[in-house]
């Protein structure tokens, strides 16, 4: 290209070589960082955002377990609630109380275990009042939680995300800066369409992926001990193997985690099988 066509060039004519046009910096095709900026009282170090390609997946339970995990290891975890439609964090920790605020920002809700949280439950009069708003709405309230929350010093902030790849998701990778991703699966087959998506979007968005974590994997029997595949033989190696990707952990169908969910006492459940992601997180700092 002529040195006149630089500078006559127009954002059809772009052969996105910046270094040579006339346009530099001052051109609406560069990528633009959309990252939000924190409160300024906030140090908060690693972000990582939990999916799942559909719901009712367990992904709200594999936060939970995470950031308890974390938190075991010594480390100040925290959970931001993003998914606003069906919050799930406020009922699992047995959190009944609304967040305040002050000119500085809004407090999060401490668990018993002094976990932060904030979910738009904390916020709510009513905790079975729906949340009947367009997607733009939901968005900026998800964008709220990360900017206008006073989350204080935080190792691990764990983002519980709606499941798909929808507004909030989409929020969520352009406006935090989030350092990983979990996927969360079960053992059906559809599950390696569903994971392909959520990882695909990763690497568009241009977020590491850390590993696969797969829930409802098998059922142990209580009285002989033997694992049953209540939803036949998983795939999930293969799927963690197509994408290149690690499993970070199954998860039993455990009437005692369901249980510990409803009384919110997530905080009291007994089990290791997380362990691996622990590692994969600490691996990070």
């Amino acid at each position: 290209m002529e040195e006149k066509d630089k500078v006559n060039q127009t954002p059809e004519s772009c052969d996105s070589n910046c270094s040579t046009c006339a346009h530099a910096g001052n051109c609406s095709s560069q990528p633009q960082d959309m990252i939000e900026k924190t409160n300024d009282f906030n140090d908060i170090k690693k972000v990582i955002a939990v999916v799942s390609g559909k719901g009712g997946v367990g992904k709200s339970m594999v936060t939970s377990l995470m950031a308890v995990t974390m938190k075991r290891l010594g480390y100040k975890t925290s959970i931001l609630d993003a998914d606003v439609t069906g919050p799930s964090i406020p009922k699992a920790f047995g959190i009944t109380e609304k967040a305040s605020a002050n000119d500085l920002g809004i407090f999060p809700v401490r668990t018993k275990t002094d976990i932060g949280t904030m979910s738009v439950n904390n916020l709510l009069e009513n905790d079975t009042d729906p949340v009947i708003w367009r997607g733009p709405v939901i968005a900026g309230a998800v964008k709220q939680f990360w900017t206008d929350v006073l989350w204080g010093e935080v190792d691990y902030l764990f983002v519980d995300m709606p499941p798909g790849t929808g507004d909030v998701p989409l929020t969520v990778f352009q406006s935090l800066p989030v350092d990983g991703i979990i996927v969360v699966t079960s053992p059906q087959e559809l599950v390696s369409m569903i994971v392909a998506k959520a990882v695909k979007m990763a690497e568009m968005m241009d977020i590491p992926v850390l590993g696969i974590v797969e829930n409802m994997s098998y059922f142990k029997c209580p009285d002989c001990g033997k694992e049953i595949k209540i939803f036949g033989d998983s795939n999930i190696d293969k799927i963690a193997e197509e994408h290149d990707l690690e499993v970070l952990g199954r998860l039993p169908i455990n009437p005692q985690l369901a249980s510990l969910c409803d009384q919110g006492m997530i905080e009291s459940f007994e089990g290791d099988w997380l362990e691996k992601a622990a590692k994969k997180l600490e691996e990070m700092k």
